[in-house]
């Protein structure tokens, strides 16, 4: 089994408990960095909203499967066989009370209790075929096995330990990939177009935004962050995923304010566009966006509605092109992977290649923001777990 993260970990588990002879590998010296260093260090282990419609992939129904046969209850079964404790915070998000480390500590203990053999640091430097199953050459010399369960992981993060391999291993046994991409990401803008913008550099305020044209990206009503650089914060995640080079973000900044009531406040109003506007927005963003109008510093009573109208309609769809993301670097998850149409939804195993199987975060299944990603990994964990 390759990849000691969350999905690794949990497999190995399962089908070192089942019976099954596990060896884990990792190139890595520290392990499950991914658990270690979410939430703040709490890690957001689960949702309890999860369900297919908080996942994207091309294959959109493959993810049905397994999330139906290992769901957030399972995975909090797990936390207080364990005497974990663990808290909602919004939006159905679970986080452990304590340190990251007690689960990796709990995982570690399931992997103990299965008799898992553990390698790690051990880097994997070549696999092949064989008439048996598979062999693989690694740092402590060549091992055979008849299944191979690949947990590597995505490219995000790359300062902690991501790599390609998972995706190698997929193209060398024929298995097709859809194209990696930063996901969970802040996007970025020319330097030159954000100049106005980046003095807002801290400012926070909730929004509705998607990204694109059509019902591919679903609207998200969170929280957006201004940076330096471009955008941030939960809504801009929750976005990224979706978003591709060139698309446009549709951004809702009067999200709790409709046409009808902005143009009523008008009536007897002595302040001017940007004082009214800064009543709904955060000041320093109120100033800004005035100030891209010719009517900044006239009275609110003296506009017309057509004017407001006109307002309210280009701030409730601000339209904002990104020239990229942060990349690798920031993103939290990666989008795309092994294409899914080649995978069995039911064992994780590649159709054409009996005996290799693909989880986690190196399939092509992404979740949203908000413990989801945390969700596939341990719910395709154990169905491939229950497979072997």
């Amino acid at each position: 089994m390759l990849g000691a993260g969350a999905a690794g970990l949990m497999c190995a588990a399962r089908a070192g408990q089942r019976g099954r002879r596990v060896l884990l590998l990792d190139h890595w010296p520290k392990i499950a960095e991914k658990i270690r260093i979410s939430g703040g260090g709490r890690c957001n282990f689960t949702n309890l909203h999860t369900s297919a419609e908080n996942f994207l992939s091309d294959n959109p129904h493959f993810c049905k499967s397994a999330l139906s046969r290992f769901t957030p209850r399972d995975i909090i079964a797990l936390l207080q066989k364990h005497r974990i404790g663990f808290h909602q915070k919004h939006k159905g998000q679970l986080f452990c009370d304590e340190s990251a480390e007690r689960l990796i500590s709990a995982l570690l203990q399931e992997c103990a209790a299965g008799g898992v053999t553990h390698w790690q640091p051990c880097a994997v430097q070549a696999v092949e075929a064989a008439c048996t199953g598979f062999r693989l050459r690694t740092a402590r010399g060549w091992v055979g096995a008849p299944a191979l369960v690949v947990a590597t992981g995505g490219l995000s993060i790359p300062q902690i330990g991501a790599t390609a391999l998972g995706y190698q291993i997929a193209q060398q046994f024929g298995l097709p990939i859809v194209s990696p991409r930063p996901a969970l990401v802040p996007l970025a803008f020319d330097p030159v177009q954000w100049a106005p913008y980046a003095q807002l550099s801290g400012v926070s305020l909730p929004v509705r935004i998607r990204s694109g044209t059509g019902g591919a990206c679903p609207q998200f009503h969170d929280d957006l962050l201004f940076t330096h650089r471009g955008l941030s914060g939960p809504a801009i995640l929750q976005v990224s995923s979706y978003w591709r080079g060139g698309d446009a973000l549709h951004i809702d900044l009067l999200a709790g304010l409709d046409e009808t009531a902005w143009c009523k406040s008008k009536t007897g109003n002595r302040r001017t566009l940007s004082a009214e506007l800064a009543q709904h927005l955060p000041q320093r963003l109120a100033q800004q966006l005035a100030a891209n109008t010719v009517q900044a510093q006239q009275r609110m009573a003296d506009l017309s509605d057509q004017t407001l109208r006109a307002l309210w309609r280009q701030w409730h769809d601000w339209q904002l092109h990104p020239s990229g993301t942060l990349g690798w670097r920031k993103a939290e998850v990666t989008a795309g992977g092994v294409d899914t149409r080649a995978l069995s939804s039911t064992s994780m195993m590649a159709r054409k290649v009996p005996g290799l199987y693909f989880i986690g975060e190196v399939v092509d299944v992404t979740g949203w923001l908000g413990g989801y990603n945390f969700q596939w990994a341990w719910s395709s964990a154990v169905a491939c777990a229950n497979a072997l």
